[in-house]
């Protein structure tokens, strides 16, 4: 019982001013950032491997997430079942996930049960059985849920502005493959996939809890025998390529979805952070943006509208969303080029900037509320290329920008002549 309550207990990690990181390298050479709260015993750690579906061919779309969705269906001489008794004999919690930049594996378990959960994972990571049986269960997962994709008209304007966005780059094509691509992969491809993606030459390593920096190195060793140097070769940038336009995709319905944007910003520009600020205040997705007043509170044509700043590893773009009657497209269309222009010309306020630091800098310390999130959030930061202060200088820099520096920003992020528009649906007027 007392395993069973450490196992679920989130660790309050302190809301200090500093958050103590301490840089872990192993023998084998190997590194991560660690985080020590020793208050209980538990650990948790997450790797985050670069590539995800990008590395993929055309033909085999899908192969990762396939992939990456049968790592706990068996490894070694366990079978799917056998393999789930272990964890949970174990008393830890193993999760894969992928996207189209990383395959990111979470692991949390007791202090004195490391060992053995670390070698259960290696057995996932090193020798997964892809078993015929669990292929076939899978996958019919996978093509359930792109079948229900087919029929949303969120998926379907979002595919529809990544292939205008980047064309053939991997960035244009669908994440989770289509049904004839999926349908169509064997184990061979999911062997493939696995050789490519999960590597020692492109993995980001965080951890927190009860453990040493030299326990964390013994660990990471001990987990990586096995794993190969090198993966797949990742993509070159991905070039915007969407021109100003409207792309009408028929959906029968009484709402239109309208996607939105143009070039964005990437994430190691030295202003993004300026730029994710103007966002905030712009699109944020919360009540209080100048998007959500405009459209919603004062004039009711959406339930919710966000901006968003899509800065991923080899390309970026910056993006909106939003659902409104059919009767309504032209005139949110007209609205939105009205507000993209007055953000470019006039900027903000600098009541809105004082009310955006007050937020961003007060909602940051709760992101690190347990040791889980916090091993995240260290592997988050070096795989997207953030120095190791960065987590205690951040507010400080939000704080530190001025009106002026946020509207230099709003006056280059924002171009109401490039907007691209996608609208999945009937709308009425236009054409």
């Amino acid at each position: 019982m007392k395993r069973l309550i450490a196992l679920f207990l989130l660790v309050a990690f302190p809301l200090r001013a500093e958050v103590d990181i301490t840089p872990v390298t192993s023998e084998s050479g190997l590194t991560a950032w660690l985080v020590e709260e020793r208050s209980i015993p538990f650990v948790a750690l997450e790797l985050i491997f670069a590539g995800g579906a990008t590395i993929e061919s055309d033909a085999q779309a899908g192969a990762v997430i396939l992939m990456t969705a049968l790592l706990e269906e068996g490894a070694g001489d366990l079978d799917a079942q056998a393999f789930a008794a272990r964890t949970e004999e174990l008393a830890a919690r193993i999760s894969f996930s992928s996207g189209r930049d990383s395959v990111s594996v979470s692991v949390r378990f007791l202090t004195e049960d490391a060992e053995a959960v670390i070698d259960h994972l290696r057995l996932a990571l090193t020798e997964p059985r892809f078993d015929e049986s669990a292929i076939e269960r899978v996958r019919g997962q996978v093509l359930a849920s792109l079948r229900r994709e087919n029929l949303d008209p969120n998926t379907l304007a979002s595919r529809a502005f990544a292939r205008a966005a980047f064309g053939a780059h991997p960035y244009g094509r669908e994440t989770n493959g289509t049904p004839e691509t999926v349908a169509a992969l064997d184990r061979a491809a999911l062997l493939d996939a696995h050789q490519g993606a999960i590597a020692r030459d492109r993995v980001f390593i965080g951890a927190a809890g009860d453990i040493a920096p030299e326990e964390l190195s013994a660990l990471l060793d001990r987990l990586f025998e096995g794993i190969p140097e090198t993966g797949a070769p990742i993509p070159d940038h991905a070039e915007f390529l969407a021109g100003p336009g409207l792309d009408i995709i028929p959906f029968d319905g009484p709402q239109s979805v309208v996607a939105f944007g143009h070039d964005g910003i990437a994430r190691d520009d030295p202003d993004f952070l300026t730029a994710f600020v103007v966002n905030e205040v712009f699109g944020g997705g919360r009540f209080g943006t100048r998007l959500m007043r405009s459209l919603r509170e004062e004039r009711g044509l959406t339930y919710g509208i966000g901006a968003f700043l899509s800065s991923g590893a080899l390309g970026e773009s910056y993006q909106g969303r939003l659902s409104t009657d059919n009767a309504n497209v032209e005139i949110v269309i007209e609205l939105l080029r009205e507000e993209w222009a007055r953000i470019a010309r006039d900027g903000i306020t600098a009541e809105e900037l004082d009310r955006i630091q007050t937020y961003l800098t007060g909602a940051y310390p709760l992101r690190f509320d347990g040791n889980s999130s916090i091993a995240s959030i260290m592997a988050s930061m070096q795989y997207q290329g953030f120095d190791q202060d960065y987590v205690n200088i951040r507010n400080d820099l939000i704080r530190a920008l001025t009106l002026e520096d946020v509207n230099a920003m709003a006056a280059r992020l924002y171009d109401p002549e490039a907007l691209f528009f996608v609208v999945v649906g009937q709308p009425v007027g236009l054409n």
